[in-house]
């Protein structure tokens, strides 16, 4: 499935190599060069982005590094095949933004939160400070005032699961939710409940998340945060498969931190 679905235009590189870098990775990422391909020869790279050699090596060397590409004397620069992109790096997380998320990519950002954020629920409810739960609870009052098909509706669902992998006491699982934040606020907006009962269930089961962290109830904190996860899947199952026009969508280095 490699339907688009939703781009969110990121923040532009600042320095020549950085936004050749970006280019390149964009298109690579889009398929408009296949797994296997051969990049053009340095001379027309050169031309096409008006650089100097220097500059278009550090960009495929940045490239190089990321996974989405490999140097082979007497055959050139190749794009390497999916499996070896580093999807951890922030870049290239960015980049599948602006090369338009799709079902494939939805279903495996859906799977690596299932891997680690029930068990950071599950910490959380075990560690959590009086400080995280004001912070939870802020989150879980911000959805509930926000219409469910907003960007701060999206902002504040997202401010809630950064807020449980915080507590969770792991450093690992609060640099994860650091790297794919723009990615789940993408995740967020196109599995916005809109429907009156979709909204219920979302906010009953986000506070069933806070109440049992809050509890100290660390296998309900991890059921109801699975639950949470499974039906954004099946949410984004009923999604549109169109592009979004990009100047309708935020910035993906706007909203919180984690």
């Amino acid at each position: 499935m490699t339907s688009r679905i939703l781009v969110i235009p990121t923040r532009r590189a600042h320095s020549n190599h950085a936004e050749v870098a970006r280019s390149i990775g964009v298109d690579i990422i889009a398929g408009r060069y296949a797994e296997g391909t051969r990049l053009p020869g340095d001379a027309e790279m050169i031309a096409m982005f008006g650089v100097s050699r220097p500059v278009l090596r550090e960009s495929v060397k940045t490239l190089v590094a990321k996974g989405l590409l490999t140097t082979k004397a007497r055959v050139g620069t190749v794009v390497r095949e999916r499996g070896a992109w580093n999807m951890f790096d922030a870049d290239v997380l960015a980049w599948h933004l602006d090369a338009g998320i799709d079902k494939r990519f939805l279903n495996d950002l859906a799977e690596i939160r299932l891997a680690v954020e029930p068990r950071a629920a599950m910490l959380a409810a075990t560690r959590r400070s009086e400080e995280d739960l004001a912070e939870l609870r802020r989150s879980m009052e911000r959805m509930r005032r926000e219409a469910s098909d907003s960007v701060s509706f999206a902002d504040a669902d997202l401010a809630l699961h950064v807020a449980v992998a915080r507590a969770s006491g792991n450093l690992f699982m609060r640099s994860i939710g650091h790297v794919i934040e723009a990615a789940l606020r993408a995740s967020f907006l196109l599995s916005a409940p809109v429907e009156p009962e979709d909204r219920d269930a979302v906010l009953l089961w986000h506070q069933r998340i806070v109440d049992a962290i809050a509890a100290r109830d660390a296998d309900a904190a991890a059921e109801a945060m699975v639950f949470v996860i499974h039906n954004g899947m099946h949410r984004h199952e009923g999604a549109a498969i169109e592009t979004a026009p990009a100047e309708a969508l935020p910035s993906a280095d706007t909203g919180e931190q984690a």
